[in-house]
């Protein structure tokens, strides 16, 4: 009797992995401009005290703190996308090793070769 064939993943598990990857790139860019914003701010801080000015440093300390605040802000909100990424990725994962339960052998023992082979070869 021949194996059965093959199947894909499903496609609305691609789309989620598609539109989780999406998420997370634009929330890493999101990051990444704050992460400049609080750079640029903590320059005109330090700009501020070279100059001592006393009216400019409070300013410019303030900015400061609002950059700190909106960037750690970002990265909590990152943190938790991530995690549930991550517990809905693992959720796929065990469906399709449950669905489809020899494929995920093969799979797991085609990259325990390569990794023994990789290995061997140091």
């Amino acid at each position: 009797m021949p194996a059965p064939a093959e199947r894909p993943p499903e496609p609305a598990a691609q789309d989620t992995i598609m539109e989780a990857t999406a998420r997370l790139e634009a929330a890493r860019e999101k990051l990444a401009r704050e992460m400049r914003t609080l750079v640029s701010d903590a320059e005109e801080m330090l700009e501020a005290a070279r100059k001592q000015g006393g009216e400019h440093l409070g300013a410019a300390r303030d900015k400061l703190e609002r950059s700190v605040r909106v960037a750690k802000s970002e990265l909590a909100g990152i943190e938790h996308e991530i995690v549930e990424n991550a517990r809905r990725a693992a959720r796929q994962t065990d469906e399709y090793v449950h669905d489809h339960p020899w494929t995920a052998v093969g799979v797991g023992a085609g990259v325990g070769l390569l990794l023994g082979l990789l290995i061997g070869r140091r």
